[in-house]
């Protein structure tokens, strides 16, 4: 089992950036692929992208492409998100999420195929 604790949420105008940190607990950090998922008031939870254990794959949900980064240092137990020219329309709540059993070569972007979940951090973008 794996704890999550994600930071680095807050307020930014729009154009600005914001980088994410998610900091996990225990020793088998890089047997976990990790995502990034966000929910806005009223909506579903969504998924923003996602990391391979070596970090060397990665996938975005397209609204974030050309602006987010998702990267990971397996020796810190951190996985981060870099946002950059944020927008209005990227308010949310953000969550880090770990998934323990899917295969080496698949990264989802389901929420259900992930096993565990930080608490969130909020990002507010003002227009």
């Amino acid at each position: 089992q794996v704890q999550l604790l994600e930071s680095g949420g807050g307020l930014v105008q729009a154009g600005g950036s914001l980088r994410l940190s998610c900091a996990a607990s225990g020793r088998a950090f890089s047997s976990y692929i990790m995502g990034w998922f966000r929910q806005a008031p009223g909506k579903e939870r969504e998924f923003v992208a996602a990391i391979s254990r070596g970090g060397g794959n990665t996938i975005y949900t397209d609204s974030v492409k050309g602006r987010f980064t998702i990267s990971r240092d397996n020796a810190k137990n951190t996985v981060y998100l870099q946002m950059n020219s944020l927008k209005p329309e990227d308010t949310a709540v953000y969550y880090c999420a770990a998934d323990q059993t899917s295969p080496a070569i698949v990264l989802s972007r389901g929420v259900s195929r992930y096993d565990f979940w930080g608490q969130g951090t909020q990002v507010t973008v003002s227009s």
